[in-house]
């Protein structure tokens, strides 16, 4: 796998604003936090939209409950939402 500069740049800025200016330990764990915050709210939303298309594919609520780990009710309410533009 390869890198670009900008790649490199846009994921120091990362790690620089969630160290909230800390060094050591409290920093890297504050960075280490943030970006798996990041990641967790994108996969997320791929999770959403995968469910609103095995939904519209035929897969029922309560099938695409138990292979999430997610209730009924909030299968219902992710296949009901418009996906983020």
């Amino acid at each position: 796998m390869t890198y670009t500069e900008m790649d490199a740049a846009a994921a120091s800025a990362a790690i620089t604003k969630y160290r909230a200016g800390l060094d050591g330990e409290v920093g890297a764990a504050l960075a280490v936090v943030g970006l798996s915050a990041d990641r967790v709210q994108r996969e997320a939303a791929i999770r959403d939209d995968m469910i609103r298309v095995a939904h519209r594919a035929g897969a029922s609520l309560r099938q695409l409950a138990e292979v999430s780990g997610l209730g009924r009710k909030s299968v219902t309410a992710i296949v009901a939402s418009a996906p983020d533009s």
